[in-house]
């Protein structure tokens, strides 16, 4: 499938804006730019993964998602991406083919960390990793499908030092190395079906054609900024939750069975590049891994990734493109305002 981001993702960061010089620690730690337009190209993959294990057993599988290329912007907090897997880039159709419609959103308003998820993928290929000899033409599952909806907050609790928006977003420079704790909430559900069979004929367990899961939890975190000679960065961030979820699973003799439990879900991000007041390049990665309640020997797990590199160059408007963008300042005051 071509277009790997059919849809235009549009982030409305609602907090007013951050000035360099509203308080000391920010003119120390970060830079904004308030008034720029952040302008991108980029290249990023975005999938959903599906993991299972029973006893000794591994599977891993996998949806044939595109390598895209887009552009984007980001003012005043609203940022617009588009991206299409072109041809060129995207040769390998020996995995199958996977339509999918992937909505992930990762915002980052001063002391928040906001993540919306919007998985809608259908067909998979296992993955040769995993330790079961399966002939080439049955590791294709062509009517395989998940759907994952999930979010998660977070409060940043040392919004005035650490900036998440210099990392991801770039409309704003981190100059010297800090962190901060993160803690909040968050849920996910969903399910993965398949009528003939989730597991592959070779496998040496009961099959069954639905998974269905719901969680909800706190989490906490830390993430940490590395500033080297005042534009080269790394940061990391890493959080963890204990999450209350049942499983579901329907098998293929007739009888279905669910469970209840507690378990650990983590999130990672890292990103490092080269920062400036003008350009930035960057590379950064977002992993989501939900851990599902462990129904009888049967481990499954969702892993949802997204890789980007990313080329950025910072402007301020003039003349007729000022007078364009000033909408998206009054649209912004009128939700403040509301």
């Amino acid at each position: 499938m071509k277009y790997s981001l059919a849809f235009i993702l549009l982030i409305l960061t609602l907090h007013p804006p951050v000035l360099a010089q509203d308080t000391v620690d920010s003119i120390a730690y970060y830079q904004t730019y308030p008034d720029q337009l952040v302008l991108r190209t980029y290249m990023s993959r975005k999938y959903t993964g599906l993991g299972l294990r029973i006893e000794d057993v591994h599977y891993w599988y996998r949806p044939n998602s595109t390598l895209n290329m887009g552009v984007g912007a980001t003012f005043e907090g609203l940022t617009l991406n588009l991206a299409y897997g072109f041809g060129f880039l995207n040769p390998d159709k020996s995995r199958g083919e996977t339509k999918y419609l992937d909505l992930q959103a990762h915002s980052y308003p001063k002391d928040w960390v906001i993540d919306f998820f919007g998985q809608f993928y259908n067909g998979y290929y296992l993955e040769r990793g995993s330790s079961i000899e399966i002939r080439n033409d049955l590791r294709i599952f062509p009517g395989m499908k998940l759907r994952k909806l999930g979010a998660s907050v977070q409060y940043l609790f040392n919004g005035d030092k650490f900036s998440y928006r210099a990392a991801f977003l770039q409309n704003e420079w981190q100059k010297i190395s800090s962190g901060s704790f993160l803690a909040g909430v968050e849920m996910y559900g969903g399910q993965v079906r398949n009528a003939e069979g989730i597991l592959p004929s070779e496998a040496n367990a009961i099959n069954f054609d639905q998974i269905k899961y719901f969680e909800i939890g706190p989490n906490l975190g830390y993430a940490y900024s590395w500033v080297f000679k005042k534009h080269f960065f790394i940061t990391l961030s890493a959080a963890t939750s204990l999450a209350l979820g049942r499983t579901y699973l329907n098998f293929e003799d007739g009888h279905n069975q669910s469970n209840w439990s507690v378990r650990p879900n983590y999130f990672l991000r890292g990103f490092t590049g080269y920062n400036s007041d003008k350009w930035s390049v960057n590379v950064n990665y977002v992993y989501n891994q939900v851990n599902l309640v462990p129904v009888n020997d049967y481990l499954i797990n969702l892993g949802t990734g997204n890789y980007r590199l990313n080329v950025i160059y910072r402007i301020s408007p003039r003349g007729g493109l000022s007078k364009k963008l000033n909408w998206v300042s009054r649209f912004k005051n009128k939700l403040i305002k509301k």
